[in-house]
């Protein structure tokens, strides 16, 4: 017991602090992309923080099957090269019951992975994919900030507003369009100033338009001295009409529960995937602790390298199959279970390895004393 809370210890803490260090990753580049998105002017910024804390379970369920595998090639990998690994075989610890104390762990990580990936992941997505359907829903005019020049869509023009009340009417709004293509050097002009500007639905709520209140509008070709100019008291330009909601979220916001059952290819291989997950965080402990023997000459990190070849191997063949699945190109019927089954025997090799060597040189050390 006592060895076991010790390597508990040594590996859940080792597997805490590269959790985040990965997930700090992972979240960074997120960041990165939604940030200039929104200096694009797709996005407001004040939802950024909201996405990311929804994907946050996603990013969990990716990154502790990694910080454990890494995990338990430091720990043990200082324990082959500080000599503790020969104190422990020496007071009967064998490798087969480093496994087992392994396993404990991996098996407790493995639920709280299965909790993330059938629950919490589906529905942290779901949330952040509506999020970012009703930022692509809102109209230009949801995303203008005060004092700030923006393109319209398709390069059609410009707009400014000088402040925006509490009821979203913009204050003292500056409007360029250009009508027709900008590649014709006769295009016209359109320039308005407005004290007042908003958003009005018409009265079917289907179409928008851009409703200006007392202001003038000034009309003609730049650099030509033929312009007109109109004072109004209301003026309205249609707005372009939002993109609509998709009706069909990502598979990866899909609740787990509609996927058990479904026939669709890139559901059954959603649902695979969700599963393989907490699987996958057993395997790798069969193929970690062999991985993780190393001389006390070459260094804990000798042997680094080569495992996390060997496990984005693992996790890009899963992917491999599973787009293979969503794509058609191979039954359905095939689901991720024949990859974990290599790697667990290749894990078990690995393993069988040590006992071998050993079997072969206790072998050869009775064949040199009987001649």
């Amino acid at each position: 017991m006592i060895i076991f809370r010790y390597l508990s210890r040594e590996i859940l803490s080792t597997t805490f602090a590269i959790c985040i260090v990965l997930l700090l990753v992972l979240i960074s580049g997120r960041f990165v992309k939604y940030l200039s998105s929104a200096l694009a002017g797709n996005m407001d910024p004040g939802v950024i923080f909201a996405v990311i804390g929804y994907r946050i379970p996603g990013f969990l369920e990716l990154t502790i099957p990694l910080a454990f595998f890494l995990a338990i090639l430091l720990s043990f990998g200082r324990l082959h090269v500080e000599n503790e690994m020969s104190v422990l075989k020496s007071c009967g610890v064998s490798e087969a019951n480093l496994v087992g104390y392994t396993l404990v762990m991996a098996s407790l990580l493995a639920i709280f992975v299965a909790w993330l990936s059938l629950s919490i992941s589906p529905a942290g997505a779901a949330k952040a994919e509506t999020i970012l359907n009703i930022q692509k829903e809102m109209t230009e005019l949801d995303k203008v900030s005060p004092k700030r020049f923006y393109k319209l869509s398709g390069d059609k023009g410009i707009t400014y507003a000088e402040s925006i009340n509490e009821n979203r009417e913009l204050e003292d709004v500056f409007l360029a369009i250009t009508a027709g293509s900008q590649d014709n050097f006769d295009s016209r002009t359109v320039v308005i100033f407005a004290k007042k500007g908003r958003q009005q639905r018409s009265t079917d709520g289907v179409e928008r338009f851009f409703v200006l209140d007392e202001g003038y509008r000034v009309e003609g070709i730049p650099g030509n001295t033929d312009y007109q100019i109109t004072s109004f008291e209301q003026y309205g330009s249609k707005l372009s009409s939002p993109k609509k909601i998709a009706e069909d979220p990502e598979t990866d916001a899909i609740p787990t529960v509609k996927l058990w059952g479904s026939e669709q290819p890139k559901l059954k291989a959603t649902l695979q995937w969700r599963l393989s997950t907490p699987l996958m965080l057993l395997i790798i402990v069969v193929l970690a602790v062999p991985l993780s023997r190393t001389d006390p000459r070459q260094g804990r990190f000798a042997r680094l390298l080569p495992a996390i070849m060997l496990y984005f191997a693992y996790l890009l063949s899963l992917n491999a199959v599973r787009g293979s699945i969503e794509s058609g190109d191979i039954s359905s019927d095939i689901t991720l279970l024949p990859v974990h089954l290599v790697f667990l025997l290749l894990g078990l090799f690995l393993a069988g390895s040590e006992q071998l060597r050993k079997l072969k040189n206790k072998v050869i050390s009775r064949w040199v004393n009987a001649s």
